[in-house]
C-alpha cells in the first residue's frame, strides 16, 4: 500500500519523497491541491478549501481540529492528505510548514532583491502603488469620499458611465453598488444613455469615470447631468480634468502621481472605500436588500458553490 502511495506522490508532483534528494522542486501546496481539486470527494473539497483559506493556522493543527473547523471527520483530512500523494496527514503537514518558512525567507531576501535592475521595474511600480493609496488617506480626499457616500445612499437612481480604459473600472463599481442597493445602472458601451438618463430625476446621481485618454462620450454624459441640475460625482485623475472641472464631487487617485499610466488597482482601492463607507452608513437597509437578492440568488442557481 505504502508503494502505491509513494508512486502516487512521485507522479502527482513531479519529484521524490521527503527525505531523498531530487532535481525538480516541488509544487507550491496551494497548486498541488488546485491541480488535484476536480478528483476531490465533496468533504475533501471542504478540507481543502480550509487549509487554503487559513494555511498558517492549519500548518500546526492537528488533523482532528481540521476536521472540526472544516465540519468533517478526522479520517477526511487523512484522506485528504493521501488524495494529495502523501503517505501520511504528518507529511502533508510538514509540507505547509516547510513551505511557509521558505515564504517567510524569501520575504527577507526579495529586501535585497529590490537592488536588482529587473526588480528594480517591478519595486517603482508598487511604491508608486503605496503612494498614491497614501494619498487617497488625505483629510481633502477623505471629506470628498464621504460627501460620496451621503450623496449615493440618498440617491433614487444611480447612472454610472465609463467609456474605452474607464470602463472596467464604470463596470465593478455599478456591480458592486448594485449588491448593497437597488436602482443602480450601468451606460453600456452600446450606447443606450439616452433611455436611461430619460427617467433620472433631481434627486438622481450620475457617476462618470473619466482617465486619460478622456473619452468624449463619457464628458458629454458629465456635461448633460450638470445641464439638467443631476449632482454629478466624477472618479478621475486628477482635480482639473475634462470631467473634473464640473462635478460637484471630485475623487481622484492619482493626482501628483508619476506614472505614464493610470492603473486600476488605485481606482478599485478608491472605491472600496466609497462602498465601505456606504456600508457603514446605511447598513440596517443593506441588510434587508441583500437578504431579498440572496433569496434570487438562490432560486435562479446563479452562484456554483
Amino acid at each position: 500500500m505504502k508503494k502505491g502511495f509513494t508512486a502516487t506522490f512521485t507522479q502527482s508532483e513531479g519529484f521524490p519523497p521527503f527525505g531523498k534528494v531530487g532535481k525538480m522542486e516541488p509544487l507550491p501546496f496551494k497548486q498541488l491541491v488546485k491541480d488535484h481539486f476536480n478528483q476531490l470527494s465533496t468533504g475533501q473539497k471542504k478540507v481543502a478549501n480550509y487549509l487554503i483559506d487559513n494555511i498558517e493556522k492549519a500548518a500546526f493543527q492537528t488533523a482532528f481540529q481540521i476536521g472540526k473547523q472544516a465540519t468533517v471527520s478526522e479520517t477526511t483530512v487523512i484522506r485528504l492528505s493521501y488524495s494529495l500523494g502523501f503517505q501520511s496527514f504528518s507529511q502533508m503537514q510538514e509540507r505547509i510548514q516547510r513551505q511557509m518558512l521558505l515564504q517567510n525567507q524569501t520575504a527577507v531576501s526579495n529586501i535585497d532583491l529590490s537592488s536588482s535592475s529587473e526588480s528594480r521595474v517591478f519595486t517603482k511600480v508598487i511604491e508608486n502603488q503605496i503612494d498614491i493609496l497614501r494619498n487617497l488617506l488625505d483629510s481633502a480626499n477623505i471629506e470628498e469620499i464621504w460627501k460620496a457616500v451621503d450623496v449615493l445612499i440618498k440617491a433614487d437612481q444611480i447612472l454610472i458611465a465609463g467609456h474605452l480604459v474607464s470602463h472596467a473600472a464604470a463596470y465593478w463599481f455599478s456591480y458592486m453598488l448594485g449588491t448593497i442597493r437597488n436602482q443602480v445602472h450601468l451606460c453600456s458601451t452600446s450606447g443606450d444613455f439616452f433611455e436611461k438618463f430619460c427617467n433620472l430625476t433631481n434627486q438622481s446621481v450620475v457617476v462618470v469615470f473619466s482617465f486619460p485618454r478622456y473619452s468624449n462620450e463619457t464628458i458629454k454624459i458629465a456635461e448633460s447631468a450638470v445641464e439638467n441640475g443631476i449632482t454629478l460625482i466624477s472618479i478621475t485623475d486628477r482635480l482639473l480634468s475634462p470631467a473634473g472641472r464640473i462635478s460637484d464631487i471630485v475623487l481622484t487617485t492619482e493626482e501628483n502621481a508619476e506614472s505614464g499610466t493610470n492603473s486600476i488597482a488605485s481606482v478599485i482601492s478608491l472605491l472600496d472605500l466609497v462602498i465601505e463607507g456606504i456600508q457603514q452608513k446605511d447598513n440596517e437597509r443593506i441588510l434587508k436588500y441583500q437578504k431579498k437578492l440572496e433569496r434570487l440568488y438562490s432560486t435562479f442557481g446563479v452562484f456554483n458553490e
